[in-house]
């Protein structure tokens, strides 16, 4: 592909986001014109209209770009640290430890936010079991930190288990809710939205650098990359963003696994393209699929991580007969 082409789509990226986002503000179980959005936008009324754009819809909206962005960013290093086409964020039992205690939080009645404070707290703790692990037994390897990281998932989808048996019935729905993906509750996302921003800046300095790693380990030190060093930088940045990720909705499936092929099947494989890209594609569909959660059977609400996977199964399956190139 040619650097014009990858930026055009890029460019056109930008465009489809900015059209997903005015097209989810603008739908809901309560219509609201376009022209009544700009007119709300522009002359900042006081109206229910108003309160329903800024108040509901706007900031939902916002979480949603931002946890489709860290997961798509995230599922983009993911694949090339383990050099893998089936690796998503949630692989490295990061989304479990997040789970399992701010499911703990909600069954002990704390708040959302100190509910989201654990799930952050639990991510970065189930990061450090798998990276002192992989240190420890000297497995600091793609094929070695995916085995540990798939075990310490299944550990935490064994108390995770244990939690939703001994919950009230007051209590089970919301946290299955939250399991499958929710932005029912979604707040303005200040903290994910700065690792977000950062994160991309970041990941798109090791570009370079990940575009030799994606050609083996053997090659890339022998271009001069400490692989070893990049790969300990890819882990950490990936589980961050995985962690605001489900911090901001819960675990969202298919989004980090699906972009970054979609990408890739479109041509782009340089990953100082792929990575904004990835952000750009992650944000508007996970935006798009949170519309159709809220409307389609409006007034009542599905959670997201349902939406999500009804498209990305049959989207992966068909991305699975053709041949992209991790």
């Amino acid at each position: 592909m040619t650097l014009k082409r990858a930026q055009l789509i890029t460019l056109l990226l930008l465009f489809f986001s900015i059209a997903s986002f005015f097209i989810s503000l603008n739908s809901g179980s309560v219509h609201i014109s376009l022209e009544q959005t700009t007119m709300i936008i522009l002359h900042h009324s006081n109206s229910w209209r108003a309160n329903v754009l800024w108040d509901v819809r706007f900031p939902r909206l916002v979480a949603a770009f931002v946890a489709g962005g860290l997961l798509a960013l995230s599922g983009s290093l993911l694949q090339v640290l383990l050099r893998n086409p089936l690796a998503d964020p949630y692989i490295l039992g990061i989304s479990g430890g997040a789970a399992f205690f701010n499911l703990v939080a909600m069954v002990l009645g704390f708040s959302m936010s100190f509910s989201n404070m654990f799930a952050c707290i639990g991510s970065l703790i189930s990061m450090l079991i798998v990276f002192l692990l992989a240190l420890k037994q000297k497995q600091w390897s793609s094929q070695g930190l995916l085995l540990i990281g798939v075990m310490i998932a299944a550990s935490w989808g064994a108390l995770i288990s244990s939690v939703l048996s001994i919950s009230s019935t007051d209590n089970l729905r919301n946290l299955l809710y939250w399991l499958m993906g929710d932005l029912s509750y979604a707040q303005w996302p200040y903290i994910a939205a700065a690792v977000l921003i950062v994160g991309l800046l970041l990941s798109i300095l090791l570009a370079k650098s990940l575009n030799v790693l994606i050609l083996g380990e053997l090659r890339a030190n022998t271009l001069g990359v400490n692989t070893q060093r990049l790969q300990i930088k890819l882990y950490f940045l990936s589980a961050l963003l995985t962690a605001c990720a489900v911090t901001v909705a819960g675990p969202i499936g298919f989004v980090g696994l699906i972009v970054p092929h979609i990408l890739r099947l479109l041509g782009i494989h340089d990953h100082r393209f792929l990575l904004p890209s990835s952000v750009l594609l992650g944000g508007s569909l996970l935006m798009l699929a949170d519309t159709i959660a809220r409307t389609l059977f409006a007034p009542v609400q599905l959670p997201v991580g349902i939406i999500t996977t009804l498209i990305g199964v049959p989207v992966f399956l068909i991305l699975l007969q053709r041949k992209s190139p991790t």
